[in-house]
């Protein structure tokens, strides 16, 4: 049975207060919007294990079809240590969004420290099968165990 501190107490609503900022970018009309949360439940602080969740909306405000064909990911920790996630498509689709329609889902990040930044982009096609690259916004990966400090 886990004590609730004033400490944890605390670390739960700087989580829960952090949780619901968005991050948008809009490319030829393609808007993404993502919403990052830490993952208390998920996380082991005391092992230097912390993870988030992300939701990301992907919406069609252009005028044609596109095809999400692959994604890009540039993931930097705390301290500096940065990799690079490609494959295709996201969540196991690559999923077609007509103009006006959107596209939602969700996955999720581990990092070794409580603190980090993810990047990236989706290589997309449009109805003629051109390849074109939409950005997807730099968004913080904070923690409550995030140390901050005064600059």
């Amino acid at each position: 049975m886990s004590k609730s501190t004033p400490a944890s107490a605390a670390r739960k609503a700087a989580s829960a207060a952090a949780a619901y900022h968005a991050y948008e970018a809009t490319t030829r009309g393609i808007r993404i919007r993502v919403e990052p949360r830490y993952m208390e439940d998920q996380s082991s602080p005391e092992d230097s294990h912390f993870v988030w969740s992300y939701a990301v909306e992907i919406n069609n405000d252009g005028t044609e079809t596109v095809q999400l064909k692959s994604r890009m990911w540039r993931i930097t920790d705390a301290l500096g240590r940065t990799e690079e996630v490609r494959g295709a498509g996201v969540v196991g689709q690559t999923p077609v969004i007509e103009p006006g329609k959107s596209f939602h889902y969700t996955s999720g990040c581990p990092l070794k420290t409580p603190q980090g930044i993810m990047v990236g982009s989706y290589q997309m096609s449009d109805e003629a099968g051109k390849l074109f690259d939409v950005a997807i916004p730099a968004f913080s990966l904070d923690s409550p165990y995030t140390r901050r400090s005064m600059n």
